[in-house]
């Protein structure tokens, strides 16, 4: 990939499922219209189970008392979003040889893989699956969409999450996988911060942008045209 040039980082806080699936279309239209820049959502979400466009639902083996669910267009099975668990949205316009699904996953494992390292957890691939991984414990779920080559979904690093709520599922229709997280791997020193700190540097750099700048995070959600109460009412079963 050749050198981009600046990657808006948005970073958003705790925001609610059917809200950022409200900011999402948003801004992939504002995106194909270039209303705005190649832009990094990083934010949490409340507990929520979502299921890809394809998932099958035999994977969420029983639900939990008030943690929705929902069934969404990225690729992937069955996976949870919740407090202490970083999640990145990329909403990119994808040109030329960058128009290849496999380099994107590649890439964002990248991304993680060298985070991770900033944090000084030796983390990799698996041959065959998709996301990150510390030994056979997989960290770092990815599951992504993209519309007329204008990407979103994403990205979820297991920061200090509480990992019990992965007991309710399958992991990416993954039998036997067993979910870690930085602060089981290095204890207390494991801070959400610091891991968006380490994932946006890495993320630009696994993607050849020349800087990064903290996005107007307000004119983003001007972009919103509809409720995210009428997003919750198409999506959630």
């Amino acid at each position: 990939m050749g050198t981009r040039g600046t990657l808006e980082i948005a970073r958003l806080g705790t925001v609610g499922y059917a809200a950022a699936l409200a900011l999402q279309d948003a801004l992939v239209a504002a995106r194909g219209g270039d209303r705005i820049s190649d832009t990094l959502l990083l934010l949490e979400h409340p507990h929520v189970f979502t299921l890809g466009r394809g998932a099958d639902q035999r994977y969420l083996l029983h639900a939990r008392p008030g943690v929705p669910v929902f069934r969404v267009s990225r690729g992937g099975q069955v996976t949870y979003h919740g407090p202490g668990q970083l999640v990145g949205y990329p909403i990119l316009k994808l040109n030329g040889r960058d128009r290849d699904v496999h380099l994107y996953l590649r890439r964002l494992e990248q991304a993680m893989i060298d985070a991770l390292a900033r944090l000084g957890i030796a983390a990799g691939r698996r041959a065959g699956l998709t996301g990150v991984w510390v030994g056979g414990r997989k960290i770092g779920s990815i599951g992504v969409g993209m519309r007329r080559w204008i990407t979103l979904h994403g990205f979820a690093l297991n920061v200090c999450t509480e990992l019990e709520y992965f007991g309710a599922m399958v992991p990416c229709g993954i039998a036997g996988c067993e979910m870690t997280s930085v602060k089981r791997e290095i204890g207390e020193r494991a801070d959400l911060a610091a891991a968006a700190e380490a994932v946006q540097q890495s993320f630009a750099a696994a993607f050849g942008y020349a800087r990064i700048a903290g996005a107007d995070v307000a004119a983003l959600w001007a972009h919103v045209d509809r409720t995210a109460a009428a997003c919750e009412a198409q999506v959630q079963i």
